[in-house]
């Protein structure tokens, strides 16, 4: 059977429903990409046209369906230490932290595949040690690629930025038929919570923290959402705690009571 094409309108309301269901703004002239991830799903139900996708969606008669077309739809592109000097800056929030014995809490708030929040954990238990009370929570809205987290397993290119040591100490290299891919290693994966979270929706209790990563994901969101879903962070961050964006992203017109760092860091008062 043919690929269906998908039309002009139900692009429209396929950008529609994943600003609904997401928060996220699809730009114009996405419909190859829409078309490509979601072409299976069609053969899977042996629909007709993206319309009757769309339909079969919105009757909530396949409630499962909802959360597998927000992860196709939701693009994840990341890699290990990914902007290195927000490392560098948790590893000097992580030495004052155990130098005073202090517990350290950080959120990596949009997770996507683990990666981030794994390097989170690779600083901490370096700087701090295995058994210091450091807590990392990796959430995000794609099922899928939490799934993905929890397994911990990686091809080999996403750790290119990944300091040596942190690579012989915290994964195992893969062998045989599992050449070529990384698998991080059982203790450090326990320390890591992962946790399915919309950004776009009242927030379930899950404490507060003195870090929060928020990278690379404003981008999908119109400015309002990007107000709210900010909002909604910073409500979970401690006094003179630090909040980290994209280096291309910036919080001009979003939020002006925090104090800038540098650029892409942010202090709460």
């Amino acid at each position: 059977m043919p690929m269906a094409m998908i039309t002009d309108r139900e692009f429209m309301q396929f950008q529609r429903f994943i600003y609904d269901a997401a928060g996220i703004t699809m730009a114009n002239g996405k419909q190859a990409l829409v078309s490509g991830r979601l072409a299976k799903r069609l053969a899977h139900y042996q629909l007709d046209s993206y319309g009757d996708y769309l339909k079969l969606l919105e009757s909530r008669a396949q409630p499962a369906e909802l959360q597998v077309a927000v992860d196709l739809l939701t693009t994840n592109e990341t890699y290990f230490f990914r902007e290195p000097k927000h490392f560098a800056l948790l590893r000097e929030l992580a030495q004052e932290s155990a130098s005073k014995n202090r517990a350290l809490r950080v959120w990596s708030a949009a997770s996507s595949s683990g990666e981030e929040p794994y390097s989170i954990a690779m600083v901490l238990a370096e700087t701090m040690g295995d058994d210091a009370p450091w807590e990392v929570l990796g959430t995000d809205i794609s099922t899928r690629v939490l799934e993905c987290a929890r397994r911990g397993h990686y091809p080999m290119e996403r750790a290119s930025q990944m300091p040596q040591n942190y690579l012989k100490r915290y994964c195992l290299k893969g062998q045989g038929s599992e050449a070529g891919t990384l698998l991080i290693e059982r203790s450090l994966r326990q320390r890591v919570q992962f946790q399915h979270l919309n950004l776009n929706a009242p927030l379930p209790k899950v404490g507060t923290f003195d870090v929060i990563f928020l990278r690379n994901v404003m981008i999908y969101f119109n400015l309002e959402t990007k107000r709210q879903v900010v909002a909604r962070l910073l409500s979970q961050l401690r006094p003179g705690g630090y909040f980290l964006i994209g280096h291309s992203e910036t919080l001009n017109d979003i939020n002006d009571k925090l104090i800038t760092v540098a650029p892409s860091i942010y202090r709460k008062p």
